[in-house]
């Protein structure tokens, strides 16, 4: 045997593809290295992971469109268990009686979530800080006209729709 043949062979046995995905079990997979055989399998099971959370992440983006389908323009009814996160279902509560700032805020919540809008991309559009605009939406602050009205704008409402929705939510609880 020739030094030519020996490197060509000890090429392909060393020189194995990083990337390809193999099954345990397979002639493939015998003829890797243990630190490769568990590379291979670290790797599957990271896309095993990946696909089971855009999995999850994609049926609970379908049940909150189920969700805001059925209720748009009518009051939200009450979240089944296995789709409801337990924040959201304190949220659905309403109160025997709501400030008119809490409404605010509860308005402003659900439209920033509707939309799926973080707090920091409002804050940042409306030009207004992260923690006011918490507090706002936690009923804890008083939002000015000019405020509102920027946050409104950032939400992709008017001001007009905005108060029409507070006035809405108002008159669910007052009823």
């Amino acid at each position: 045997m020739g030094t030519m043949e020996t490197m060509t062979r000890t090429e392909q046995t060393t020189m194995k593809p990083a990337a390809a995905m193999v099954r345990p079990g397979t002639a493939r997979m015998r003829e890797l290295t243990p630190a490769q055989r568990r590379a291979v399998m670290f790797a599957q099971q990271q896309m095993i992971q990946a696909r089971a959370a855009k999995k999850a992440k994609a049926e609970a983006e379908e049940a909150r469109r189920r969700m805001w389908a059925e209720t748009d323009g009518e009051e939200r009814p009450a979240r089944a268990a296995a789709t409801a996160e337990p924040a959201a279902k304190a949220e659905t509560r309403e109160p025997a009686e709501l400030t008119l700032r809490e409404a605010i805020g509860r308005v402003l919540r659900d439209l920033r979530t509707r939309d799926h809008k973080t707090l920091r991309e409002v804050s940042e559009k409306a030009g207004v800080s992260l923690g006011y605009l918490s507090e706002v939406e936690r009923g804890q602050k008083e939002a000015s006209s000019e405020l509102l009205s920027s946050i409104a704008e950032a939400l992709g409402v008017s001001t007009a729709q905005l108060l029409r929705m507070v006035a809405d939510r108002l008159d669910m609880v007052g009823a």
